[in-house]
């Protein structure tokens, strides 16, 4: 399942399991959707997979501090700047945070695998089939100016975001229709039945005031959703806007009297009083910044700066604590992905050829510290990673697919495991590289005068397309390799904007980029691998991967029936896109590093699926009180 995350996110039919014909069937002509509906019974939440932890009445999320104090100042930083508070659109730079001064219609429990509560809504109810499925908005719910959440809202904010951003259509294509089937009820119909994610993928709907947004704004112009804007939107969430300087800050305070407060999936959660967000150019400065005390939680993806970057004397007198987090709920592919619209690419060959050049055992060792493991799977670090040979379940699977596409899966698929070229030494690198040539050539490459060139004399050449420094010695250590090969290559990094409008348009041979993927994958793959997202712009769907036997995969993950069947064909669909050696998989490392000023503090026991900072941390007014010049939030 994916969900709509902040930054540090990012993370959306050919064949089908055996019993989707009838599942797909129209729906029986006799009775509304409304009076479907309204026979089924409403739950506080749903669970992909069998039924929720939490039953009605429950308190609060066990992982919680119910008694959490409140207030207190985070800082925090992002790279960038923003012009716009309007993340429905998807041009322009929105400003970080913004999404903490809205609700959803549902919230996600972090001790539970793709489990939702209602937060908005207070009930949710889906047929049999899964055809539709209806929230039911809670009576208190209402936004900052008081007025209350309603349906018309819910309906609003689904198609103003499916209208205005290509990503979330995509995401959402599936809903054919939301209707209000009650004084606090609507209904979305689905095109298909049997898939059992689309209700709690609906359920992740942001909602937004449709009479604010319709409305006036100070000097009575009036708003317009396909714009952007810096005028503070309303919104219904635990935090408000409270002041910003364009492209630089923005500063977010707690709502006292927030509707929500006091529900069971909020207890013991949005403890922290203001949180404030500084904006930085430039990854040095930014770190540097940290160690000044100009903010006070950064999350370290650089392995040389874990390393060597954090002994200052706040490190050493305790002031700074260095903390690394288990990834334990995402699975991560980060590699260097190859444009296959473009035609040098499109033989697997010539990608195999391109792993085999990747050294890095020399590039963990030079450049990282030896801090990571070369990924060797789309779902890496999870039950859901595929390994050895196929067998049982994911053998079936396999087999079914291959029937129904032939020729559609390499043979390897079936008679070897996986595994990444190795280069443990001088005597493997010039291995690899002998190998690397030889598949060039066998795809009908040769090297005239140093340089590799096709059938025709063209020369092969990769601009490897970055949007930050911080990758540029990978990028650059990778490419003595490629041009012993022959392969003429360009490492360029240009600014973020650049860069977005360059991977939103496709316009690109290589770049460095991830696929974060949960516990419990589902449609968000057909955004990620499918056919119909290939060339999708803006999509997720970077490689441009359009593949039958792929898509029949991923509709097997879509349609499992249970949890053993659902990692049968997930391992299934890992293993086709290893073998189809769409990306030349990088590395990982299954934890997250953080630093962090020490004025915090979390429950005792973290919940098994997420660190979740600041979410159900607070502010240690104690912890604060013994570091000099402690920052103060204002009253």
């Amino acid at each position: 399942m994916f969900a709509r995350t902040t930054r540090l996110a990012l993370l959306l039919a050919a064949m089908a399991a055996p019993a989707m014909p009838a599942l797909a069937q129209e729906k029986d002509a006799q009775g509304s959707v409304a009076q479907q509906a309204s026979e089924q019974k409403f739950r506080i939440g749903l669970s992909l997979m069998g039924e929720p932890k939490y039953q009605p009445g429950f308190p609060h999320f066990a992982y919680v501090n119910p008694d959490a104090p409140k207030g207190g100042l985070l800082r925090l930083a992002d790279d960038g700047t923003f012009d716009s508070f309007n993340f429905i659109i998807p041009r322009g730079s929105v400003a970080s945070g913004i999404t903490l001064i809205y609700d959803t219609l549902m919230t996600s429990a972090m001790d539970e695998v793709s489990t939702e509560y209602g937060l908005l809504a207070e009930g949710v109810s889906h047929p049999e089939d899964f055809s539709s499925v209806t929230y039911r908005l809670r009576e208190g719910a209402k936004w900052h100016d008081g007025q209350k959440v309603t349906p018309e809202d819910v309906i609003w904010s689904f198609e103003v975001l499916t209208k205005n951003n290509p990503n979330q259509r995509y995401y959402y294509s599936h809903v054919v229709k939301a209707e209000q089937t009650g004084p606090r009820d609507i209904t979305f119909t689905f095109d298909q039945a049997g898939n059992r994610e689309l209700p709690l993928i609906v359920g992740q709907l942001m909602v937004l005031p449709k009479h604010w947004w319709t409305g006036k704004d100070a000097h009575g112009k009036p708003r317009d959703i396909t714009q952007g804007t810096l005028e503070i939107p309303l919104g219904s969430g635990p935090y408000r806007v409270r002041s910003f300087v364009p492209g630089r800050s923005i500063t977010y305070e707690r709502v006292a009297d927030y509707w929500g407060k006091d529900l069971p999936v909020n207890v013991g959660r949005n403890n922290i009083g203001e949180i404030r967000y500084e904006l930085f150019r430039d990854e040095t400065v930014m770190l540097e910044a940290f160690k000044a005390d100009q903010y006070d939680f950064r999350i370290e993806s650089s392995a040389k700066n874990w390393a060597s970057a954090y002994d200052f004397p706040a490190r050493k007198a305790g002031d700074v604590v260095l903390e690394m987090f288990e990834n334990r709920a995402v699975g991560l592919m980060q590699a260097f992905i190859p444009n296959l619209r473009r035609e040098k690419f499109q033989d697997r060959r010539v990608r195999r050829a391109l792993n085999y050049a990747l050294d890095f055992e020399g590039m963990n060792h030079t450049l990282f510290f030896g801090q990571y493991t070369r990924v060797n799977s789309y779902f890496s670090g999870t039950e859901l990673a595929s390994s050895g040979l196929p067998e049982g379940r994911e053998l079936e699977i396999l087999e079914e697919v291959r029937k129904a596409v032939p020729d559609g899966l390499p043979a390897e698929v079936f008679t070897t495991p996986f595994n990444n070229p190795s280069s443990g030494d001088e005597g493997a690198r010039r291995g690899n590289l002998r190998e690397a040539a030889r598949l060039l050539k066998e795809a009908g490459y040769e090297v005239r005068n140093r340089k590799l060139v096709n059938a025709k004399g063209e020369p092969f050449t990769i601009e490897i397309l970055l949007n930050s420094p911080a990758m540029e010695r990978a990028a650059v250590f990778y490419k003595p390799a490629l041009e012993r090969l022959g392969i003429t290559v360009n490492v360029r990094v240009v600014d973020p904007s650049q860069y977005t409008n360059r991977v939103r348009s496709r316009d690109f041979d290589m770049i460095v980029s991830v696929w974060a993927q949960s516990l419990s994958p589902g449609n968000e793959q057909r955004s990620f691998f499918g056919s119909s997202s290939a060339d999708q712009q803006g999509g997720y769907n970077f490689a441009g991967i359009a593949n039958p036997a792929i898509d029949a995969l991923i509709d097997k993950v879509i349609y499992a029936r249970d949890r053993a069947d659902l990692v049968a064909a997930t391992r299934a669909l890992d293993r086709a896109l290893l073998w189809n050696e769409f990306v030349i998989p990088a590395w990982t490392l299954n934890f997250t590093r953080t630093a962090r000023w020490n004025r915090f503090g979390h429950p005792e026991k973290l919940p098994a699926y997420s660190f979740s900072f600041p979410d159900i941390w607070w502010f240690d007014a104690a912890k604060a009180a013994t570091i000099r010049n402690a920052p103060k939030a204002q009253p």
